[in-house]
C-alpha cells in the first residue's frame, strides 16, 4: 500500500513539474509571497535621491535608452521649437477663434493619436503652461475644440483655458520628476517615472534604483498605474468636495514615486456596476483611454499575480492595440493543453472561425475596442477587462454595437442575430459555454 501511495505521489510531482510551463510560464513570479499594498519598497537609498533626467541613465544603459527613445514614452512632450518635426496639425487650418499659434506654442502632447499644444503662461502668480483650446486629432485629421477643465474637477477650476494650468492636471505623468517635486526635470515618460530618481545610482552604481521586475507582482503594476489609471485627487478621502480645491486639485498621485505605495498617494476614479459614467460603461468597460488599470484590477489576472510588463515590454511597447503581436502574448500562458483553458484541441475549435482570420485572433473577442482618444475620434482602445463581452451584454448596458466580440466585424447583423449565433454555439446569454 506504502508503495502505490508514492508510486502515486511521485507520478502527481512529475505531472505537475511537466505541466507547471503550461500553466503559466511566469510560475515563480505567480508563487512569490505577497506584501502589503501599504508597504514602502522604494530603496533606502532613494529617499534622498534627484531625478537627473535620461541621458544620465544612456551613459551605461545604451541599449535600453535606444528602446526607450524608439518608444511613444519619449515622445509624449516634445520641443517644438527645438524641432518644428514634431508637429503633426496642419496650423494653416486653426480655427480664427484659437487662443493660441504656432509661434507662442513651446511643447507638443501627443502625436500617435491626437495632439495638444502647452504655451508658457503665468497663472495664479506662478510660471506654468497652459493648453490651447483646439486639439489636432491624428485619427481624422481635423482640428477640434478642446476643455481641460470638463472633467471631474470642472468644479475646481476656471472654465477658461488660459487660465487652467498644465501643472496640476498633466504635467504629473508627463514630465520627470515632476509628481513629487513639482520640478520639470525632463520632459517625457522615461527611465525615473519607473525606476525612481536615480542620483545616488549615478555617484553607486551600488547603491540600487528601484526595479518592479523583481518586486511583488500586484506592486509591480504600480508604476504602469500611476498613469494608466483613471483617478481622483487623494485629499477627496477627507469628505471634502472637488469645490474646496479650487485651483489646486490634482488629477495625477501627487507625491508618489516608484517603490512608494501607490494606494497611500492614489484615489481610484469610482465604478459602480450598472451606472454609466463619462470614463466607463456601465458593464465597467473602458469608455476612455488611460483607463486600462482600472479594467485590470478586476480581473483575474490581476488577482493571481500577472502583470503588464508580462505583456508589455516597458522599454519598447510593440504590442500595442495598433500593432498586435497575434497571439503570441496570449499563447505564453494560454496554449493548447494548458489547465488554464482554453479547453479546445485547436485554435478553430475554440474560436469557431478559421484560424487565420482575424476571428482567431485573442484580442478580437477578448479585448474589444470600447474607448476613444477623443469625443470625436473612432473606438480605437482595446478593453483590458479581457473576459468575453456579449452581443446580449452590449444590449443590456446599452453600450454602443460595436463594443463586443463580434459586432466590431459583423457589422451587418443586429445584436439580437449575432447572440443567437453564439447561443447556437453553446453559449448561454453573457457569453458562458454551457
Amino acid at each position: 500500500m506504502k508503495k502505490i501511495l508514492l508510486f502515486i505521489l511521485i507520478s502527481l510531482a512529475l505531472l505537475f513539474w511537466f505541466f507547471k510551463p503550461k500553466i503559466l510560464p511566469y510560475y515563480s513570479q505567480l508563487s512569490q509571497e505577497r506584501v502589503g499594498l501599504n508597504v514602502d519598497l522604494q530603496p533606502q537609498a532613494q529617499k534622498t535621491a534627484k531625478f537627473v533626467g535620461s541621458k544620465k541613465c544612456q551613459e551605461c544603459h545604451q541599449e535600453e535608452h535606444a528602446l526607450w527613445k524608439d518608444s511613444l514614452h519619449s515622445k509624449m512632450i516634445q520641443n517644438l521649437q527645438e524641432d518644428p518635426s514634431v508637429v503633426v496639425a496642419d496650423f494653416s487650418k486653426l480655427p480664427l477663434d484659437a487662443d493660441f499659434t504656432l509661434k507662442e506654442s513651446l511643447y507638443t502632447v501627443g502625436s500617435k493619436f491626437k495632439q495638444r499644444y502647452m504655451i508658457p503662461a503665468e497663472i495664479n502668480g506662478r510660471e506654468d503652461f497652459r493648453l490651447g483650446n483646439y486639439q489636432w486629432n491624428v485619427e481624422t485629421n481635423k482640428w477640434q475644440k478642446f476643455k481641460p477643465y470638463k472633467y471631474w474637477y470642472k468644479d475646481a477650476y476656471k472654465h477658461d483655458n488660459k487660465e487652467f494650468p498644465t501643472s496640476n492636471t498633466c504635467d504629473g505623468c508627463h514630465f520627470v520628476g515632476f509628481m513629487s517635486t513639482e520640478k520639470r526635470v525632463e520632459p517625457a515618460i522615461s527611465c525615473e517615472s519607473c525606476h525612481g530618481p536615480g542620483s545616488e545610482h549615478v555617484i553607486n552604481v551600488d547603491s540600487p534604483l528601484y526595479k518592479a521586475s523583481l518586486s511583488d507582482p500586484i506592486r509591480m503594476n504600480e508604476v504602469c498605474l500611476q498613469c494608466h489609471m483613471r483617478n481622483r485627487d487623494k485629499r477627496l478621502d477627507a469628505n471634502i468636495t472637488v469645490k474646496e480645491l479650487w485651483g489646486i486639485a490634482k488629477d495625477y498621485p501627487a507625491g508618489y514615486e516608484a517603490g512608494k505605495p501607490l494606494i497611500d498617494y492614489k484615489k481610484v476614479a469610482p465604478f459602480h456596476l450598472g451606472t454609466e459614467t463619462k470614463e466607463f460603461w456601465a458593464n465597467g468597460a473602458a469608455k476612455k483611454n488611460r483607463t486600462q488599470g482600472n479594467e485590470y484590477v478586476h480581473d483575474s489576472m490581476y488577482a493571481h499575480g500577472v502583470t503588464c510588463i508580462n505583456c508589455h515590454n516597458p522599454h519598447k511597447l510593440t504590442n500595442t492595440a495598433q500593432k498586435p503581436e497575434g497571439n503570441n502574448a496570449c499563447m505564453k500562458c494560454h496554449s493548447f493543453g494548458s489547465v488554464i483553458g482554453p479547453h479546445q484541441n485547436s485554435l478553430e475549435a475554440h474560436t469557431k472561425h478559421k484560424a487565420d482570420s482575424k476571428g482567431s485572433l485573442c484580442i478580437e473577442c477578448h479585448m474589444p475596442k470600447t474607448a476613444k482618444h477623443t469625443g470625436k475620434s473612432p473606438l480605437t482602445v482595446r478593453s483590458h477587462k479581457f473576459d468575453f463581452t456579449s452581443p446580449a451584454e452590449t444590449k443590456f448596458y446599452n453600450m454602443p454595437k460595436e463594443t463586443n466580440a463580434c459586432t466590431a466585424c459583423h457589422k451587418e447583423k443586429s445584436l439580437d442575430e449575432l447572440q443567437k449565433d453564439l447561443e447556437g454555439w453553446g453559449m448561454v446569454e453573457w457569453g458562458s459555454m454551457r
